[in-house]
């Protein structure tokens, strides 16, 4: 806990949920990115669509892949970084136990509250139909 937190447990108010992106809420292997395409359940909205697989955990993961087709490297990794500050203001918000892959199509610039916002709206859309698959199987 930050010097703040561990004042704030001290004094017995309840404990803000922290905003950080941690290593542990990135995925990096090819293999984690090829499970998730491989579940085949995406939804979109605005230009991004959301890849999404439970994964076990009591935290939501991030994977990011934004192609050429979205321009330049200075573009792309702008909106990575864009990307990347929605899902950490989201993270509170979204599902639990899933691992997501954000895919970009080409579009205008939108905030990072629209980012956040779409972001949002997709995973929860993800998630429901997970819970229909488990509903459904026998």
């Amino acid at each position: 806990m930050g010097g703040y937190d561990r004042a704030m447990a001290n004094s017995g108010a309840p404990l803000s949920p922290r905003f950080h992106f941690r290593r542990r809420q990135r995925l990096a292997h090819a293999r984690e990115f090829q499970a998730i395409f491989g579940a085949k359940v995406r939804r979109s909205r605005g230009p991004l669509t959301v890849f999404g697989r439970p994964n076990g955990m009591e935290h939501a993961r991030l994977g990011l892949s934004v192609g050429r087709r979205v321009g330049n490297a200075v573009t792309r990794n702008a909106l990575k970084r864009r990307l990347r500050e929605a899902f950490r203001l989201a993270q509170h918000a979204l599902p639990k136990g899933f691992d997501f892959v954000v895919s970009a199509h080409p579009h205008e610039g939108a905030t990072a509250e629209d980012y956040g916002r779409w972001l949002g709206d997709a995973a929860a859309g993800v998630a429901r139909e997970w819970a229909r698959r488990e509903a459904s199987s026998p």
